[in-house]
Parts: structure tokens; C-alpha cells; sequence
């Protein structure tokens, strides 16, 4: 069994211990779950550091980052500091739905002709994601959204603007993978890596109306790329 952190730790001479029997530790490596289900009750001391902030979910779950993209927004308005209100431009009109289906309604038929896609709020490998044109093409998500017995609960989703002139690289879309290591959020102290990397697709971008529904021309997922008949196990997806 090999873990880059275990073995890290372990080189700079730090020991294993029991969270639950010894007080006396330094760095605690948590799941999620645990941090959810334990930290709320948990004193932890100065010295004392863990993986996860709290609250983290309130940044890396769809919804919640909008939401407080959107609030943060507003209350730089309301503070009339215009300039910093402008740096927030960088992300397309976004709803969360089922909650916002009426303003997204409103806010598609303004914008004929344009392309949206659909994200499930909390899924990862480009899972039940997809691009639609008309209204009618969610249909079947309105439908699967609507409590069954053998389904209480569907998965929430946020719809955005899609970006249909990306930046591309030899004709082929990419999204970067950088790595930064947060310390504190008050004062913000980050940390950032000098190496990333880029995820590409297998196809040439397209906005053909016909390529609408290509997964390969549009998610950049690796999950969804590796089943193309286009991919390179040699080459992979990540450069």
C-alpha cells in the first residue's frame, strides 16, 4: 500500500497515532465524512492541523459556489465597489435548479438560439451532465427530478450559459488542473504549486448544432474521454 502523504510524513519523522486514545498529535488526515460527522464537536488545539476546513463544500459543491459567487457580488454593489464587482465577470449566467426554473425560463427565452448546459450539483467524472438547446430537451430531467417511490430524491442540478468560444489548443478543448494548498481563509494565505497540468478531448471542438450531444467534443472528463474511439492509452488525456 503506497500513500504520498503517509510516506512524506513518515520521511520528516512523524508517527501514526489514535485520534481517539492519544491527544497528543499534530496533523490529522480526515475523510470528509469525518470531518461532517466529528469536527463540529471536536476542540482542536493551536498546534493542531487537519485536511478539510468545515465549511469547505460552501466553494466545492456546484450550488453553494454560485450562490456565494452571487452573494459576494451583491454586496460588493451594495458597497458601490464597482471595480472589484467587475472582476467577477469570469463565470457565465448560472440558475440552480429546481429552485430557479422560473428565472431560468425567463432568462432562456431572452436568449434564443443559445446553448446551455446542465450539471449535477454534486457528481464528479462528467456523470449527468449535458448540452440542450430547447426547453423541451430537459424534459426528461423534470420527469426524473419528480419524487418516485423508488427515488425520493433526484439529483439537484445548476444550468449555465454555455461558453461556446472557448479558449482551444490545435483545435481541441482543455481545462487546467493547478494545485494550490489553503491555510487559512482569515487572513486568506495560499500556497500554489509550480506545476499543473491540461485535460484535452479527442475531438476537434465543433458547435454544430449536430455535435450538440458529443460528450467527446465537449467534457473534457478523462472518465468520459477514455471511451472514445479516438483515445491513446499511450498518450492518455493529460498533458
Amino acid at each position: 500500500f503506497k500513500n504520498c502523504v503517509l510516506d512524506s510524513l513518515r520521511k520528516r519523522n512523524f508517527k501514526e497515532t489514535e485520534v481517539e486514545k492519544d491527544s497528543e498529535w499534530d496533523i490529522l488526515w480526515a475523510d470528509r465524512e469525518w470531518i461532517y460527522d466529528i469536527l463540529n464537536h471536536y476542540h482542536l488545539q493551536p498546534h493542531q492541523k487537519i485536511n478539510h476546513f468545515r465549511n469547505h463544500y460552501e466553494l466545492t459543491r456546484k450550488d453553494l459556489m454560485v450562490k456565494n459567487l452571487k452573494r459576494f457580488k451583491k454586496q460588493l454593489t451594495k458597497e458601490g465597489k464597482s471595480d472589484e464587482e467587475a472582476g467577477l465577470e469570469f463565470f457565465p449566467t448560472t440558475h440552480n435548479l429546481p429552485s430557479d426554473y422560473s428565472l431560468f425560463v425567463e432568462e432562456f427565452k431572452k436568449n434564443p438560439g443559445s446553448v446551455w448546459i446542465m450539471k449535477p450539483i454534486a457528481r464528479a467524472q462528467g456523470k449527468g451532465i449535458f448540452l440542450f438547446t430547447k426547453l423541451a430537451q430537459i424534459s426528461q430531467w423534470k420527469n426524473d427530478f419528480r419524487w418516485k417511490p423508488d427515488s425520493p430524491q433526484a439529483d439537484p442540478y445548476v444550468v449555465q450559459k454555455y461558453i461556446l468560444r472557448p479558449f482551444l489548443i490545435g483545435g481541441k478543448k482543455f481545462d487546467l488542473r493547478l494545485y494550490v494548498l489553503v491555510t487559512s481563509y482569515s487572513p486568506l494565505t495560499v500556497y500554489m504549486y509550480r506545476d499543473g497540468f491540461a485535460r484535452f478531448t479527442h475531438h476537434r471542438y465543433s458547435t454544430n448544432i449536430d455535435d450538440i450531444t458529443n460528450s467527446f467534443v465537449h467534457l473534457t472528463n478523462v472518465a468520459v474521454q477514455k471511451t472514445s474511439l479516438n483515445y491513446d492509452d499511450k498518450l492518455g488525456g493529460k498533458w
